[in-house]
């Protein structure tokens, strides 16, 4: 029932370039389904060309090194957490649950795994921090951060103990949200709108002809309302991956961070409220249809 967070895929840097808001070429016009004017953004693959003509095919990797460092540190943190603080067996929640005890066995769940993904969160978070320093430098052309080890060695003099963890706030609560939002969602939509009534007879048949066909279409009813649930939750809490990925780069001595391609901010929630009063806090989450925010300096001629 649980869902697993993985929201730290290795993605070209120039995801990461759209996210702190480095537009290097300028929109276009065109129309949407109304039929009226509107400012489009380079697409993802536009942004990709632009990229390897500067940095060559190099460039689409930048930050790669200290990403899969940070994935591979998370995976290995939850399966030592499993070892060390074994999950109980979890029960199947099913129709003949009462409203209690079904909610109490996702509540249970969806518990373990918070605490396995914020343990994992905040170990993984240095190396997280460093790969995107290492990305943001395209917009300045700086080469300040390289290796993962020198990285480390330049955020510790600079900014101590604490540069490690910029933005990590942001991250675990978005953490958090997707977790509780995905799971409780799924759970009452599975528990309550699915029927698998037909798999508690012996044997779970569903019927003569088709023996445990109904069982089987619940089962993946269930397993497709987690899918969609998680894709649907991911989007409403993208604002938070975006300031703390914001955070991370901010007044660290990089251009990107700095003005004028940012400003200063003084937290996490100074951060959210800047981008939410110039309409951009689903900054970067679109690949393909970008569209001028409200908040943006451009005009249609």
């Amino acid at each position: 029932m649980g869902f697993k967070v993985y929201k730290n895929g290795c993605c070209p840097g120039d995801t990461w370039n759209l996210k702190v808001g480095h537009e290097p070429m300028p929109p276009t016009i065109g129309t949407n389904v109304l039929g009226r004017k509107v400012l489009y953004l380079p697409s993802f693959f536009t942004y990709a060309k632009y990229i390897v003509q500067v940095d060559g095919k190099i460039g689409l990797f930048r930050g790669l090194s200290p990403r899969l460092m940070s994935n591979a540190l998370s995976t290995v943190t939850r399966g030592s957490m499993k070892k060390v603080f074994p999950p109980d067996e979890i029960e199947q929640v099913s129709n003949k649950d009462d409203m209690k005890t079904s909610l109490r066995k996702v509540v249970k769940e969806t518990s373990y795994e918070m605490m396995m993904q914020c343990v994992s969160r905040m170990l993984a978070h240095p190396l997280h921090v460093i790969s995107m320093r290492c990305m943001v430098q395209f917009v300045g052309r700086e080469a300040k951060y390289s290796g993962v080890l020198s990285s480390i060695g330049k955020i510790f003099k600079e900014e101590g103990l604490l540069g490690f963890f910029v933005g990590l706030i942001p991250h675990l609560l978005g953490d958090v949200v997707f977790l509780w939002g995905c799971n409780l969602l799924a759970h009452f939509i599975n528990a309550y709108l699915v029927d698998d009534s037909v798999s508690d007879t012996p044997g779970g048949l569903g019927n003569d002809q088709n023996p445990g066909s109904q069982f089987s279409q619940a089962l993946a009813i269930r397993s497709y309302t987690k899918f969609v649930m998680g894709i649907a939750v991911s989007m409403l809490t993208y604002p938070f991956l975006l300031v703390g990925d914001l955070m991370a780069v901010n007044n660290c001595g990089l251009q990107a961070g700095l003005p004028p391609y940012s400003p200063v901010f003084k937290s996490w929630i100074h951060c959210w409220k800047y981008l939410s009063v110039q309409g951009q806090l689903f900054r970067g989450s679109s690949l393909l249809f970008r569209r001028v925010s409200s908040g943006s300096c451009f005009a249609l001629e």
